[in-house]
């Protein structure tokens, strides 16, 4: 009897190709919530899921279940603990997503670098003072500090160097200077990236270490003319913080591309700021990462039901 690959959302036709060609049925979830996935999981040996949370309920009812594929890089939405205590492997595909992710880092520095947001609401009310009086620079030359240079970062950093002329530093404690692009700064100076730089771009996951590490004390240490970038995830950052540091110019700007809430509540203050671009999450949602991340995934779960060492474990795994 085949296997059974339960997905909650569609993945692309790579992925499914792949599974399909390898004699797995794959089961068209009911819908993407927690209690779909509770009920279409039980006869289930695996699961490629994108949106959707896997929790300790999600795991008890999958008495089958072998393996989990995260449709991605990040793995905060699987409770990992029950996986583990239900043997049940993880995965991700961490290096599916990594080039859209850093070039949309790249994208935030130069739109927050040309003040483009305020340049946007103004140019039409006065095009002379959007045009010569909202302050504008230029990456090149620039210092950038990296938080985690893993797949991400390192290229950010490496677009950063040989594309704007940046100087890098980067704070990354699981990485040696030789593990890290060349050209790149590692230092084990936390503070001295926000001291520093003149853009902070974020590049690491959210884990009990991670949450709200980024903070008042980080932002009161940035230059009154650097900018902030956050494409990892929302939960890094003190939100209160950040719009505090935004409203009173203690910072240039931000260009996130992540907040702890999503989807994104309208009420938010921080959506009537004019010195921070906010997109839902698009850094993976290229049509190149998608696909690679379906392939990722499916092969992934190849791996683990053909009884071969996964490519992709997540961390523990």
């Amino acid at each position: 009897m085949a296997y059974k690959i339960l997905l909650p959302q569609e993945i692309m036709k790579e992925g499914r190709e792949y599974l399909e060609s390898r004699g797995y049925e794959l089961i068209t979830g009911s819908g993407m919530e927690e209690e779909d996935i509770i009920r279409d999981i039980p006869d289930c040996d695996g699961i490629i899921v994108r949106l959707s949370k896997m929790s300790d309920r999600v795991f008890e009812a999958a008495k089958k279940l072998k393996v989990v594929a995260r449709h991605g890089a990040g793995y905060d939405t699987v409770d990992l603990d029950s996986a583990k205590r239900h043997g049940v492997t993880v995965l991700n595909a961490p290096v599916a997503n990594s080039m859209s992710v850093a070039e949309l880092a790249i994208f935030y520095m130069l739109h927050c670098s040309r003040n483009f947001k305020l340049v946007e609401e103004k140019m039409l009310e006065d095009y002379y003072w959007a045009k010569l009086r909202t302050p504008k620079v230029e990456l090149d030359g620039k210092t950038l500090g990296l938080v985690g240079v893993g797949n991400i970062g390192s290229r950010v950093a490496i677009k950063a160097l040989h594309g704007f002329n940046m100087k890098v530093i980067a704070y990354d404690p699981y990485k040696t200077q030789q593990q890290v692009p060349e050209g790149v700064e590692l230092t084990n100076d936390f503070d001295r990236i926000f001291k520093e730089s003149d853009f902070v771009s974020l590049h690491c996951p959210a884990t009990t270490e991670t949450f709200d590490f980024v903070s008042e004390k980080q932002f009161s240490l940035m230059k009154p003319t650097a900018y902030f970038i956050n494409t990892a995830r929302g939960k890094l950052v003190d939100e209160k913080a950040l719009y505090h540091a935004l409203s009173t110019h203690s910072i240039a700007g931000a260009g996130v591309d992540v907040l702890k809430k999503e989807p994104f509540d309208p009420a938010d203050p921080i959506f009537t700021l004019s010195n921070i671009v906010i997109a839902p999450h698009i850094g993976a949602a290229t049509k190149e990462a998608t696909d690679r991340a379906s392939l990722h995934s499916a092969i992934g779960i190849d791996e683990v039901l053909s009884g071969k060492k996964p490519s992709w474990p997540v961390p523990g795994f």
